[in-house]
């Protein structure tokens, strides 16, 4: 069978991608704190110990990243000794599937 009749058998007559193809693609999941912007020259001085202040207040909640695109927002939790995040807002599948 030729590349394009097995990506034609992943798709439906309408042109969509077969969810259980979509569902097996693997992403890229991350948690951000916070950022900073700094100039160069402050970031060669840093060292251990070094702080950087980030731009989030203490409490705030923190981002959930699939691909680099921001889906939920959450805290953070310990589980049996390893970080994780309690959700507290997810944005809607629409909304996330858009910008993925």
């Amino acid at each position: 069978m030729s590349e394009t009749e097995n990506m034609a058998d992943d798709t439906h007559d309408s042109g969509q991608i077969n969810s259980d193809v979509l569902q097996n693609i693997t992403v890229t999941l991350s948690i951000e704190v916070g950022r900073a912007m700094i100039k160069i020259r402050d970031l060669m001085r840093l060292s251990q110990g070094s702080v950087v202040e980030l731009d989030r207040i203490a409490g705030e909640p923190l981002d959930l990243l699939v691909n680099n695109t921001v889906v939920a927002q959450g805290e953070i939790v310990l589980v049996n000794e390893r970080y994780g995040i309690r959700l507290t807002r997810v944005a809607p599948a629409s909304e996330r599937m858009k910008n993925l």
